[in-house]
């Protein structure tokens, strides 16, 4: 799984359309093999990009948990931990 996507399900504050749009963009960014798609490919990764954040809309909307709201604060130092671990063992 491509490491700057993130979970967006199950969080409070719930995800934004602007980071639903942003996982999207790098999904089919990871799946074509471009960063920026040249002019003959750009209206078919938009439409792409369009398909994807509707669906993961559509996706997000529907589950349902019996689990508590998680805390987006905490995981995001939770992972800023993991990663402060992981870089520390590489220098």
């Amino acid at each position: 799984m491509c490491r700057n996507i993130k979970p967006l399900f199950n969080f409070d504050p719930p995800a934004s359309e602007e980071e639903i749009r942003a996982s999207a963009l790098q999904f089919v960014r990871k799946i074509s093999g471009f960063t920026r798609p040249s002019k003959a490919n750009e209206e078919i990764f938009n439409q792409a990009v369009d398909s994807v954040t509707a669906i993961a809309r559509d996706l997000i909307g529907a589950l349902q948990t019996d689990a508590p709201l998680r805390s987006r604060a905490e995981f995001i130092e939770r992972a800023k931990a993991r990663a402060a671990q992981r870089y520390a063992r590489q220098s």
